[in-house]
């Protein structure tokens, strides 16, 4: 039976937009597989690594029939890689085997069996469906992924947190030294429901999301969550434990704040984090009226120093922070002023957009 007849750039783009979490090596073999199934004329290829499952549906030609199988899908695409775009390839089926063709070469691959395939168990009590736009989703999780925790003991920072209540969703990451938070409005209302995203799923997420029209489905329940869109089918668990109260953190009324542009202070903050201590990244921010100093130095006594016209007229301050915290929220941010709020030099900044609360970030001073 011939399973899929189409040209190259389609068959690599399906499999290519299920295969990112598929492991290379892993205790159960199949695990480095893609499920084929074969209905009527439609193709859908699934994969999982236990915690995500990742499904799409296309239309990839070959015989009519049911078929299913599982095959290697790092081999494939590898494979797939290597032919022109434009060329017609073939996967048919052989006793065991399927039988990869394109142009004058010929693939003989292994099978297993699909009926040994750990399909992900979707739960039972979903909530709601709500939906929001791609590139709404797509821009709230870079607005705060860079603050996520990587290999916390803090389990729970290692993620995401989604809370959607009401006509709200807001997205919320933090590593303990800062916090992003980010929002957006739904077209309808839904009852409060908060889950924690795992890291790995936000990466993923991140790199299957496009800016095309077309809205992205959510629902969640209390161990899994769920998401369509494009063809696509996102199952993923959740991380248990309970994330900080994020309302606590961020800080409310400092009485110093100074609004400034974007594209000049992160350019810098870049010059001077040349010349910051490999280990510490700290600089130093001195804040006046008129005037901003931005200052770093390190273990082989050389310095930096950096000068911005600002208009201000509080408290003068002088402050430390790690660079790379502030230098990773404005490279994620694209308008073109921000406002920075501060109380005193041991007290967290709050950066913000001007006449805009869907977006805030916390970061923590360091003492220099």
């Amino acid at each position: 039976m011939i399973v899929l007849k189409a040209t190259q750039d389609k068959v690599l783009a399906a499999l290519q937009s299920v295969a990112g979490i598929v492991e290379r090596r892993h205790t159960l073999p199949i695990l480095a597989n893609v499920l084929i199934r074969k209905t009527g004329g439609q193709l859908q290829l699934t994969t999982s690594d236990l915690e995500i499952q990742i499904r799409t549906t296309a239309e990839l030609g070959g015989d009519e029939g049911n078929f299913t199988t599982t095959i290697g899908a790092r081999k494939l695409i590898d494979i797939l890689r290597t032919m022109p775009a434009d060329q017609t390839v073939s996967l048919e089926s052989n006793a065991s085997k399927l039988v990869l063709k394109g142009g004058k070469s010929r693939f003989t691959l292994q099978s297993l069996p699909a009926e040994d395939f750990p399909l992900v168990q979707e739960a039972a009590n979903f909530g709601p469906v709500f939906s929001v736009p791609q590139k709404t989703l797509k821009d709230l999780l870079s607005q705060v992924s860079f603050a996520m925790a990587v290999h916390d003991i803090r389990y729970y920072l290692n993620g995401i947190l989604f809370v959607a209540e009401g006509k709200q969703l807001s997205l919320v990451a933090t590593d303990g030294h800062r916090l992003a938070f980010s929002s957006a409005t739904l077209d309808v209302e839904v009852p409060r429901q908060e889950v924690i995203l795992p890291r790995k799923t936000v990466l993923e997420m991140q790199r299957l999301l496009s800016d095309a029209e077309g809205a992205i489905e959510m629902q969640f329940a209390n161990n899994q969550a769920k998401f369509s869109f494009g063809g696509m089918e996102f199952v993923t668990k959740l991380v248990e434990g309970k994330f900080p109260d994020y309302n606590r953190v961020i800080p409310k009324n400092h009485k110093n704040s100074v609004t400034l542009g974007r594209a000049p202070l992160l350019a810098s903050l870049q010059r001077t984090a040349i010349l910051t201590s490999e280990k510490f990244k700290g600089v130093r921010l001195n804040i006046e009226p008129g005037t901003l100093r931005i200052a770093s130095n390190n273990a082989e006594q050389e310095e930096a120093q950096d000068e911005l016209d600002i208009d201000y007229g509080g408290d003068a301050i002088e402050i430390g922070f790690n660079v790379t915290y502030l230098i990773d929220a404005l490279s994620n941010m694209d308008q073109d002023m921000v406002k920075l709020d501060l109380a005193d030099s041991n007290s967290s900044a709050l950066l913000t957009i001007p006449e805009n609360a869907s977006f805030k970030y916390v970061v923590m001073p360091m003492r220099i």
